[in-house]
């Protein structure tokens, strides 16, 4: 039987930013919990966990996560991509 090679794929740093930022915005939000927010706003919880860890997600998800913290896209993105 051949062995298999798992091969992980790097993420885009641009998609581990948006994460951070997502969990940044949820920390300002009061939650020191994923799972606390993702409940109180009706979002799956692994769903959201996805988000902030930077894992592949869609921008159905994304808006869903914002429309529960009241922003927009501009002000979400304000500021990332912007060397440090």
């Amino acid at each position: 039987m051949a062995k298999q090679v798992k091969i992980q794929k790097e993420l885009d740093p641009r998609i581990i930013e948006i994460g951070r930022r997502l969990e940044a915005i949820r920390k300002e939000a009061g939650y020191t919990s994923y799972e606390n927010f993702a409940i109180d706003k009706g979002i799956p919880r692994m769903l959201y966990w996805r988000l902030e860890k930077g894992t592949n997600f869609t921008i159905t998800s994304l808006l869903r996560v914002l429309d529960a913290h009241s922003m927009n896209l501009t002000d979400f993105f304000k500021g990332l991509g912007e060397e440090k």
